[in-house]
């Protein structure tokens, strides 16, 4: 087994590969789904090359993983190992691997699914564990309010969108905002009370970052008020200090459930935010 940087033509076997490897009990991901992780992985290759390492034997790629640097900022957005390939030390060489890219960034977030493991990499490498919960479900049509101030953004409110990430989480997202509006719709809110954004896609709501909760809750009422009727969505890896969050999940009549793990290395928790499973 070897530990490689990522090519393209890679692409397709690392999507297969994740998707055993999130999926081990089978029902594989929807035409959508797949086509949608195919963009991603090209996006990174393009943005992070030198965070993209797949692990490869003679029948081909067993492993990935994906990390971002954005400012000072490093993010691990995949880490996958196929199951028949798993116990055997892959998964902890794609992430020394993945850690290197991040050489020199102040700040480390990565969330994470709850396998035990994975959990202990990521505590042993210096990252704090801060157990998480999910609102899922479908939208009670008849709960939302009237939420004003809040408009679809554009090119001419990525600063406003840098300005707030940078006071929320320390770093931007400006690499990924023209991949993440290919999903759907930016978001924002700029009032006389704070500011925010809010990015989402047919698969879930984040990342959402404003200055204030009161900010925060209007972006998330306006982007759950996008979902069509009796569409599922999901909003992950909230917190404890979300509940802002909860409180907008609960009164739209989402399940809540528990999640992974947010885990973070020299920051603490982002507030108000909403992070991104693959983005931070």
């Amino acid at each position: 087994m070897r530990i490689r940087p990522m090519r393209r033509t890679d692409v397709e076997a690392v999507e297969r590969v994740t998707d055993r490897a999130f999926r081990p009990a089978g029902g594989g991901r929807s035409t959508v789904a797949r086509h949608r992780w195919i963009k991603r992985l090209a996006h990174f290759l393009d943005v992070d090359p030198g965070g993209c390492w797949v692990a490869e034997d003679q029948a081909g790629v067993a492993g990935v993983a994906v990390a971002l640097r954005r400012d000072e900022m490093w993010v691990l957005s995949t880490l996958a190992v196929d199951p028949a390939h798993q116990g055997r030390g892959i998964g902890k060489a794609l992430f020394d691997a993945a850690v290197a890219y991040g050489d020199g960034c102040l700040r480390g977030m990565l969330c994470a699914m709850p396998n035990h493991a994975a959990l202990r990499r990521y505590r042993h490498a210096g990252f704090t564990l801060y157990p998480t919960l999910r609102l899922s479900g479908t939208v009670d049509p008849g709960a939302a309010p009237d939420v004003g101030g809040v408009r679809v953004g554009s090119q001419s409110d990525l600063d406003l969108v840098d300005s707030v990430d940078r006071r929320v989480r320390g770093a931007t997202h400006r690499a990924d905002h023209a991949f993440l509006a290919t999903g759907g719709p930016l978001l924002v809110c700029d009032i006389l009370t704070g500011s925010g954004y809010v990015y989402l896609d047919q698969f879930g709501v984040g990342p959402l970052a404003a200055t204030s909760r009161a900010v925060a809750q209007r972006l998330l009422w306006a982007a759950l008020n996008t979902v069509p009727p009796g569409e599922e969505l999901s909003v992950r890896h909230l917190t404890s200090d979300q509940e802002w969050a909860l409180d907008v999940g609960l009164a739209a009549g989402l399940r809540v459930e528990t999640d992974g793990c947010l885990a973070l290395r020299h920051m603490r928790p982002p507030a108000p935010y909403v992070p991104s499973v693959f983005f931070g």
